[in-house]
């Protein structure tokens, strides 16, 4: 296909979008398929690597509260609870689901590269020049989140959710499907949230938020993480802290990003 011309009519928008949009979906399904392939590493050594008391996290955890010289949970020799399929197609839906989410994890910048190749023809060449580390920086910000919902927010919910009971009358048994989609959920919540500055820095393009709206509702954003936080981690402060600073972190980030922004539209 030809580059977006803007002399192009809607409908043809629409044809160009088409393809964009099938080409992405080629490049998840195509990596879907590689992940289906490796089963036994996606599953055994990632998806339920968390299970594990020899997982990184936990390893480190129990160090820091062996040196503090507190007791923990971190530091057993393994989880109280199993996972265990409930239904006939359980784990094969699981294996297929799975390799389409990872697909997409591992083809997010080729996404994005087909998603700026149909923008970009619509952006003055200034805009062009100052936005070419736009794949770069919105790819290693989606793999931080998800690095940082895979290693922080899923050992941590897992350690919490995994141990505790009502009474000891009550086994953990936990379904795959509920597992699964705990870490899912956990690492592609943390890596659309991680993009946070790439969409402050679009909508201050638009101009639909200034860096003087960001500061004053700054007090607002922040209740915000944290019922956010306490939404996404166990009801522990000390996971809603870990998972609340980064997040301040970006906003932090965002705000001097917008600044930069108007500061530019401004010359």
């Amino acid at each position: 296909m030809s580059s977006i011309d803007e002399n192009m009519s809607f409908l043809e928008h629409l044809e160009e979008l088409r393809w964009h949009i099938i080409r992405s979906l080629m490049a998840i399904v195509s990596a879907g398929f590689v992940c289906f392939l490796m089963k036994e590493f996606i599953f055994d050594t990632i998806i339920l690597g968390p299970t594990k008391m020899s997982f990184s996290t936990y390893d480190f955890l129990c160090q820091a509260a062996t040196f503090i010289g507190i007791e923990t949970t971190f530091c057993a020799d393994e989880f109280p609870f199993t996972i265990q399929n409930r239904t006939m197609a359980g784990q094969f839906s699981a294996h297929i689901m799975t390799s389409i989410i990872s697909g997409f994890i591992i083809s997010f910048p080729y996404v994005l590269y087909e998603f700026w190749k149909f923008i970009s023809p619509g952006l003055l060449d200034k805009e062009k020049a100052r936005s070419r580390g736009f794949i770069f920086i919105s790819s290693l910000l989606f793999f931080i989140g998800v690095l940082f919902g895979y290693y922080i927010l899923t050992p941590l919910s897992i350690n919490f959710l995994g141990t505790y009971q009502v009474s000891n009358d009550v086994i953990n048994e936990i379904d795959l499907s509920s597992y699964i989609g705990l870490v899912r959920s956990s690492a592609l919540a943390s890596g659309i949230i991680f993009e946070l500055p790439i969409v402050i820095y679009f909508l201050t393009k638009a101009g639909v938020v200034t860096p003087k709206t960001l500061v004053e509702y700054r007090k607002y954003a922040l209740v915000l993480v944290l019922v956010l936080a306490a939404i996404i981690t166990p009801p522990d402060v000390a996971s809603q802290i870990i998972v609340a600073i980064p997040i301040v972190i970006l906003y932090q980030v965002s705000i001097f990003i917008s600044k930069i922004v108007v500061k530019n539209q401004n010359k």
